[in-house]
């Protein structure tokens, strides 16, 4: 039982997840696998923000399950936000699984691998099981795989858990509570990950302009988080720091002034909007309203005017009526966003949303999602080709995923850039003239 495969769902902190997992089991003498008709253990980390991410996971577990009791026996383990979400009755939804472990364990998995080959005890019928809370396990995604020798983009988890308590997410029940890593630890992550040539960091939190607060003291007006992005704009090598996710709330005055005076933040931030309405917004228990958050937006955009903005909105939210839509489109054309996650509100059990009237048809959430789309698609398509005939300096990442020799990378503002040149550029920052440009990507030609 030493070939594992690890299959990742839902967002960027999954992922980084996934890679302490990774390089916890490498280290105790698992082997990873890139395939899972090669593995004796699949492994998947799930996500539970939407009925539709746990779906397929209790999919892709059950297709699992049937094919193992074919075949040979191959060990099922559920990781993650699912698995913290829905507890031991995951045992009732699929019937064989032999580790189910929660959010605040992942650095324990091959401990409770080696657990469950060893002890009789576990099978199938009676899987190992931990949901407990861990004080300091924020601490322990601290590592990173060392294969990955030419990565030039690392996340880097600084915190877990969320205090927000809005009404329609699940987090604050996967994740627990805001805890909070070390600067000084974090820092010397990141000093670890220029040596190995990573010249970008993406921050990671659930609310992650919001670290520190409440434990560690602002410092010459200056929150936690913005201390935080001073230090480590300071090491050198590294290029640019990006960060996600944050909240309207914690966008104060000294965090929209560090993209006017901290170059390395570049000109992106992601700006979770969720509603353009009054209304919906305190139904969501979003404490702000749509004159601040669109003022917060203005501000960003004075001190940097290169900036571009990104956010998340819910449509079909219960009792979101056309009037409140049509706030939530005005708001959405006012702030111009040129990239979005927009979402069909999806009901999770144990939120307060789950409870409220007033629910939303399947039919007009989907035409409330095409309609945001295609604005989108459009003020995305406008801001690219304001770009054409500039030239623009590209942190080049990896090659193309098509074309022949074209190599992608991305602008200050996280456009990305296809072009044409030779591998050698890979985690160098170059020229690239803009010549064409569509609502996703710009290509451009090596200056």
């Amino acid at each position: 039982m030493k070939r594992v495969y690890i299959k990742t769902y839902g967002c960027q902190m999954n992922e980084r997840d996934s890679e302490l997992v990774a390089h916890d089991l490498i280290k105790n003498g698992y082997e990873l696998v890139p395939k899972e008709s090669e593995a004796d253990v699949v492994l998947l980390n799930t996500c539970s923000v939407r009925e539709q991410a746990e779906q397929k996971a209790i999919g892709k577990a059950n297709n699992l399950l049937s094919k193992s009791r074919k075949t040979k026996e191959v060990k099922l383990g559920i990781l993650g936000c699912m698995a913290q979400n829905r507890g031991s009755n995951l045992n009732n939804d699929l019937n064989g699984v032999d580790l189910i472990v929660g959010t605040q364990k992942f650095h324990r998995v091959s401990e409770y691998l080696d657990e469950i080959s060893k002890n009789p005890k576990y099978s199938n019928q009676n899987p190992l099981i931990d949901l407990n809370d861990e004080e300091g396990s924020q601490n322990t995604i601290n590592q990173h795989l060392s294969t990955n020798l030419n990565q030039v983009s690392a996340f880097v988890s600084i915190m877990q858990g969320c205090n927000m308590n809005c009404s329609f997410c699940i987090v604050p029940k996967t994740r627990g509570k805001e805890r909070y890593r070390d600067m000084d630890e974090i820092c010397n992550e990141i000093i670890g990950l220029r040596e190995r040539g990573v010249r970008e960091v993406t921050l990671l939190g659930q609310i992650v302009n919001a670290y520190g607060r409440g434990v560690f003291p602002r410092i010459d007006g200056k929150s936690p988080f913005v201390q935080l992005l001073g230090k480590i704009h300071l090491i050198d090598g590294i290029e640019r720091i990006r960060f996600t996710s944050p909240h309207p709330t914690s966008f104060g005055p000294d965090l929209i002034e560090a993209f006017g005076n901290l170059p390395k933040l570049g000109d992106y931030t992601h700006l979770p909007m969720q509603s353009g309405s009054d209304k919906i917004l305190k139904s969501m228990n979003r404490p702000y309203t749509r004159e601040r958050f669109l003022k917060l937006v203005s501000a960003l955009r004075t001190v940097n005017s290169n900036m571009r903005i990104s956010t998340d909105v819910i449509v079909g939210y219960p009792g979101e009526n056309e009037e409140e839509f049509e706030e939530t489109i005005s708001a959405f054309k006012e702030a111009a966003f040129e990239m979005a996650f927009i979402f069909k509100y999806s009901e999770r059990s144990g939120t307060p949303a789950c409870q409220f009237p007033d629910k939303i048809p399947q039919e007009i959430k989907e035409k409330r999602n095409q309609i945001l789309l295609k604005i989108l698609e459009e003020q995305s398509k406008a801001s690219n080709e304001r770009l054409k005939n500039r030239t623009m300096n590209v942190l080049v990442e990896t090659n193309a995923r098509k074309g022949r020799g074209d190599l992608m990378g991305r602008t200050n503002c996280y456009r990305k850039v296809i072009f044409s040149a030779g591998r050698e550029l890979i985690g160098k920052i170059v020229p690239v003239r803009i010549d064409q440009a569509t609502s996703t990507v710009l290509k451009g030609s090596l200056v």
